[in-house]
């Protein structure tokens, strides 16, 4: 088992094994490359990473990926930004100066706590004399009442902080366990797209009752065949050019399960994407509403609000997704930021905008949401188009979403 251990992780194959060496020789390339000491190069090669300019397929991978997002958050928060370089020598010239400073403090700080120490030395001597024996039965009562309540006071501060620690590393455990198993995950998913692995010798066919009277036959593409044999939930493949968006789309009967279960059907914080239990990809619904966690690794679609700038739209202007039956390419047309509303107000709810049963319904939507839009695109959409809605939650409001609808043009 140590022969396949590699940067404190271990691993139960030599396939991913090997895939961690792959993963090792990467990190030690890019840490040639980069100096981990300098904002603007450290905030550069986490936007890079981002926009899946870096793949990892391990752990290993994960483990540095975090190691990056941690160290770059923490630059920006002290003000660095991508143009930030600081001068050579400045870091040892700040530590001089500040040992400097650090010595003048010291020695007054030193004054202070030897006066402090003096006070209470004093105070001590002053009462070093006075015994419990000094005080009446009642008085010692009380005083031996108020000692035990401090120390029980004492012990419970210890327990609850005790308590605290344990939780918080169990929390960042469970969040590192998840985050890297969703990401081998997704690349071994990715692997298999176009596989026929497990294809061979299953019939691509389907047939799908709507009604008693109606029965379609369809057939699933071949570069799908093995990831549906695996998980019948799978319904297509959303992908955006250039970013780390590139996963699978599930639908169930429901919007709650892949909330919080992955295309393996275990149990992952980050969820999956997952196409509205309402949308019909067969007898095609006006509008593909598809859902996905924000998650601040970026992962599912964490990224998706990076389209409120006009120029990120410009170079990711189009978006795959493929349904198990066909390909579609779309072009994005409005970006909004909306939230849940309340059933009884009256407000355009973009989410229950599925299916256009007449011309003037469809206009009324397309302007709701040309209002709505951050910038103009200058793409419109006509009674008859194929729409497709990616929907992620968004901090600026309770129960915010950020919103990105496109049009099929293929």
């Amino acid at each position: 088992m140590a022969g396949f251990e590699v940067a404190g992780r271990r691993f139960r194959t030599e396939a991913d094994y090997k895939a961690a060496l792959r993963d090792q020789a990467k990190i030690k390339e890019i840490r040639i490359q980069v100096n981990m000491e300098q904002p603007g190069e450290v905030i550069t090669l986490y936007t890079e990473m981002q926009t899946g300019k870096y793949r990892f397929e391990t752990t290993v991978g994960n483990d540095f990926d975090d190691e990056i997002y941690e160290l770059a958050q923490e630059y920006k928060r002290q003000g660095y930004d991508q143009n930030s370089k600081l001068p050579a020598g400045r870091k040892k010239a700040l530590k001089k100066k500040g040992s400097k400073q650090a010595q003048a403090a010291s020695v007054k700080k030193s004054s202070g706590r030897n006066a402090e120490k003096q006070k209470k030395a004093a105070k001590k001597n002053k009462n070093a004399d006075v015994s419990l024996d000094a005080y009446d039965k009642n008085m010692q009562k009380e005083i031996l009442r108020e000692l035990k309540k401090r120390e029980k006071r004492r012990k419970l501060t210890v327990l609850l902080c005790s308590v605290v620690a344990v939780v918080c590393f169990g929390y960042f455990s469970v969040y590192y366990y998840f985050s890297g198993r969703t990401q081998m995950n997704y690349e071994n998913l990715a692997q298999l797209k176009g596989s026929t692995t497990l294809a061979a010798g299953v019939s691509p066919g389907i047939t799908i009752h709507y009604t008693e009277e109606e029965e379609i036959e369809l057939e699933v593409l071949e570069e799908y065949q093995t990831l549906y044999n695996k998980n019948k939930s799978l319904i297509g493949w959303l992908k955006i050019d250039d970013t780390n968006i590139d996963y699978p789309v599930m639908q169930t009967a429901n919007n709650e399960y892949y909330l919080d279960h992955n295309y393996n059907q275990e149990y992952d914080k980050n969820g999956s994407l997952f196409l509205d239990k309402d949308c019909d990809v067969v007898h095609r619904s006006t509008n593909l509403i598809i859902y996905g966690h924000h998650m601040k690794s970026g992962k599912m679609f964490g990224n998706l609000n990076k389209y409120s700038s006009e120029d990120y739209y410009k170079n990711h202007s189009t978006i795959q997704f493929d349904t198990i039956y066909e390909k579609g390419t779309y072009e994005v047309m409005y970006v909004f930021r909306s939230r849940i509303y309340n059933e009884d107000e009256v407000v355009f709810k973009y989410y229950q905008f599925l299916d256009a049963a007449s011309e003037k319904e469809f206009e009324s939507n397309m302007q709701e949401m040309a209002a709505l839009s951050l910038y103009d695109t200058g793409v419109t959409a006509s009674y008859g188009d194929e729409l497709l809605t990616l929907s992620t939650c968004d901090n600026s409001e309770a129960d915010g979403r950020f919103v990105v609808v496109a049009k099929r043009v293929l």
